[in-house]
């Protein structure tokens, strides 16, 4: 009965957050629905310190789906993974409830770490394609994270991060992500500094043209 609960409730997220989906019966062909299942089984084992058969599992999933997530993480309930071709979610990763990964993500460590090595994600987190969280340290629950960051240092609740290294350009998020899904209409703040710098030029410009119309004038009237 409890399979049959979860398998129903793996149903909604994804009706909820896909709009692709069209008929129930088509979540059984989504990979992210086959890999979360098979952690589920791979982490138990885990947890009973059947390390080799949690991995041996794991890694025939990486290899049926294309994502790779450690036994050893601790996935809370709604995690819903888009695609999910090239998603890495490592050992000691924390990932709360109702998050939503998307294509290529990487919640990894440095490589400098020991112990705890990977991220914490908040509740209702989004993040967008082929971004990378990278080390031991949290993202705060509501937040987006935009697609192709590099997030190496902790995010404050309801933020908004996107660039390389990752910035938080937006704060106080009014809706949480997983009721606005839109990951590609996200601040810019490398447009808006080179927005700001064209501007100062081209003042600069006008202010250089008239300090160059003034000593012209000087030069005639010295001239004369």
């Amino acid at each position: 009965m409890g399979f049959i609960r979860y398998i129903k409730e793996e149903m909604q997220i994804i009706k909820e957050r896909d709009p692709a989906i069209k008929t129930p019966l088509e979540v059984f062909l989504y990979p992210s629905f086959k890999a979360i299942i098979r952690y589920r089984i791979a982490h138990k084992l885990y947890l009973k310190k059947h390390y080799f058969l949690a991995r041996w599992y794991s890694q025939r999933t990486a290899r049926k789906t294309g994502i790779e997530i450690h036994p050893g993480a601790t996935i809370g309930k709604g995690l819903f993974i888009d695609h999910g071709i090239g998603v890495i979610i490592g050992e000691t990763t924390i990932i709360g409830d109702n998050v939503t990964l998307y294509q290529g993500v990487t919640l990894g460590g440095t490589g400098k770490e020991s112990g705890k090595r990977h991220p914490t994600i908040g509740n209702n987190v989004m993040v967008s394609a082929g971004a990378k969280i990278l080390g031991s340290f949290t993202v705060g629950e509501n937040s987006k994270i935009g697609a192709g960051s590099v997030v190496l240092s902790e995010v404050p609740p309801n933020s908004t991060v996107v660039g390389v290294p990752g910035r938080v350009v937006k704060r106080d998020n009014i809706k949480i992500p997983r009721e606005d899904m839109d990951h590609i209409h996200l601040p810019d703040p490398v447009f808006n500094d080179i927005s700001k710098l064209q501007a100062d030029n081209v003042k600069l410009m006008e202010e250089l043209k008239k300090i160059s119309k003034k000593l012209k004038q000087l030069e005639k009237q010295v001239s004369k």
